[in-house]
């Protein structure tokens, strides 16, 4: 068996093995490539403000108690307010409860998800794990590994024996006048290879997020210090760059709050949260992951006004007692390893390169379904041809892998 022929067999087995959930993260693919544009718009009449003519904020915590009251039955998870002065106040309440949006200045509820950015929320889990975290996780990554080697060995396959104007051709542009076997190879055969260096990126993101070994061989090619993993599902469920570099402090004893030494009260959370602002004049959002019981640190995201990473994040240790710094990690002195890590997401959607970036994602995810589709027909159509000569086979006349150009 030659080497093509060893390729063009894995190729097949592998594709038909993890076609079907290719098959599925290609089409969440193309539903979520602009959810951010799309959530934005439909939640516009909750997620803007008007300023009244002073725009003087409430505090925090006033903030977060209208958000109890509205949910008394949920722990506020996640508080998040943008500098943007038309911005909302965002209370999250963790994984499936939901969030509140508050108007900053005049502490009135907007409301809270709209019913399609909740179902977008839901494609995206489904496009992650296939809805069951436990489950669908080892199943969706397996098969992005998958999709991966089918692009490698895809770009093998794909590669001309003899480097003719001709040869090219067929390869690499649509013939309308084919159909059959001839039609499903040729669209194959294009659509491979044009969505192939984008599929590439999403397939290598996908890798990183979905293993950890992947996670740590980006930071230790990158002569960085690979992170803790994670301790628990709260902490998996946290953005990436909140989540890197987070160390959880040593909490009150039996869950009380903690008391200064010199027994003055600890430092309220206004008062902390001034404390962030100050670290960054010029900050563009501020996010606090409330701890479901009284710590003595407390870590605040901050991103940072940098126009070349879509969302720089730094990382700021406060000691809850006094509000003095107790860690301070701006995005630039991050490593290189983490600072590479904050780009996998905005790769994976397109967002690192903006609008273009998400249509290019968008049409790479309309193009793997489009592979799957036609490499299950050719695979159909292979199996269903040595159906019909079995009983009169002849040697000699099996075309061979990679040259399915007759029509049916």
């Amino acid at each position: 068996m030659s080497l093509r022929t060893l390729v063009f067999w894995l190729h097949l087995l592998v594709g038909l093995t993890a076609g079907s959930v290719i098959l599925f993260m290609s089409v969440t693919g193309v539903l979520l490539a602009f959810e951010p544009q799309i959530t934005g718009w439909l939640e516009r009449d909750r997620r803007v403000v008007t300023p009244p003519p002073d725009a003087q904020r409430l505090a925090v915590e006033v903030l977060l108690a209208r958000a109890r009251e509205t949910r008394p039955d949920a722990r506020p998870a996640i508080v998040t307010l943008r500098s943007d002065p038309t911005a909302a106040a965002v209370v999250s309440f963790g994984r499936g409860g939901g969030a509140l949006f508050l108007d900053p200045y005049r502490g009135t509820v907007l409301g809270g998800l709209s019913p399609v950015p909740d179902f977008l929320h839901e494609v995206v889990e489904w496009h992650r794990w296939l809805g069951a975290r436990d489950v669908g996780r080892p199943i969706t990554g397996a098969a992005n590994l998958g999709f991966l080697g089918l692009i490698v060995l895809g770009v093998y396959l794909w590669w001309p024996r003899r480097w003719t104007r001709e040869a090219v051709r067929q390869v690499t542009r649509f013939n309308a006048s084919l159909r059959g076997r001839a039609r499903d190879f040729n669209w194959h055969n294009v659509i491979g290879i044009w969505c192939a260096p984008v599929l590439l990126v999403l397939t290598l993101t996908g890798l990183v997020m979905s293993y950890q070994w992947a996670n740590d061989l980006l930071y230790t090619l990158t002569g960085s210090e690979p992170p803790p993993p994670p301790a628990g599902a709260a902490e998996r469920a946290a953005p990436s760059g909140a989540r890197e570099g987070q160390r959880a402090g040593p909490r009150g004893r039996d869950g009380a709050t903690p008391r200064r030494e010199d027994g003055r009260a600890p430092a309220g959370l206004d008062a902390l949260w001034a404390r962030a602002e100050r670290q960054v004049p010029g900050w563009v959002l501020i996010s606090l992951r409330l701890p479901p019981r009284p710590e003595k640190i407390i870590t605040f995201s901050i991103q940072e006004p940098v126009g070349w990473h879509p969302a720089p994040r730094s990382q700021l240790v406060l000691d809850a007692l006094t509000g003095d710094v107790f860690r301070w990690e701006p995005f630039a002195g991050q490593s290189l390893g983490r600072r590479l890590r904050s780009w996998v997401r905005p790769l994976h959607t397109g967002e690192a390169a903006g609008i273009p970036g998400q249509a290019l994602a968008m049409m790479a995810s309309a193009g793997g379904t489009m592979l799957v589709w036609t490499g299950i027909a050719l695979a159909w159509r292979r199996f269903r041809g040595w159906r019909r000569r079995a009983p009169s086979a002849t040697p000699g006349l099996a075309a061979r892998p990679g040259q399915e150009v007759s029509a049916d």
